[in-house]
């Protein structure tokens, strides 16, 4: 913990006096990526929030309003029934999605409007059968 900057001294001042004495102690000797230059962005344009972005991706996180992501998981779920295996699976994540898109139709949005309705499941599953030739 430093200590605080005593009177009449500038912070300028102070703050090198602190940097000097931290690296006489050795504290910036083994910092993670001492010697090599910071990541650029060359062919991105400037985005202050360039950090935040970087660490939500190290740690795996998106944030979207609950409507897109359940936009986007409905998508996935649509695409996911046309090429599943079997009818029974397809029927599956159908009503899995449906009932979700039902919930979120009956709750105030707390993002954009939803706009979507649920999924036909026979009529999926119809086009699901021409495309790959079950009876």
């Amino acid at each position: 913990m430093t200590e605080r900057k005593p009177p009449g001294v500038s912070f300028e001042s102070w703050t090198d006096q602190q940097i000097r004495a931290a690296e006489s102690r050795g504290d910036f000797a083994r910092l993670a990526g001492a010697g090599k230059p910071l990541p650029s962005e060359v062919e991105a344009p400037y985005d202050e929030l360039w950090w935040i972005k970087r660490k939500m991706a190290r740690e795996g996180l998106a944030v979207l309003p609950p409507a897109l992501a359940l936009r986007k998981e409905a998508e996935d779920a649509l695409t996911a029934a046309l090429t599943a295996p079997s009818e029974y699976r397809a029927r599956k994540i159908l009503d899995d999605i449906n009932g979700k898109i039902r919930t979120m139709m009956f709750r105030p949005p707390p993002g954009p409007p939803l706009g979507m309705k649920p999924y036909d499941v026979e009529d999926v599953l119809r086009r699901r059968r021409e495309r790959t030739g079950e009876q």
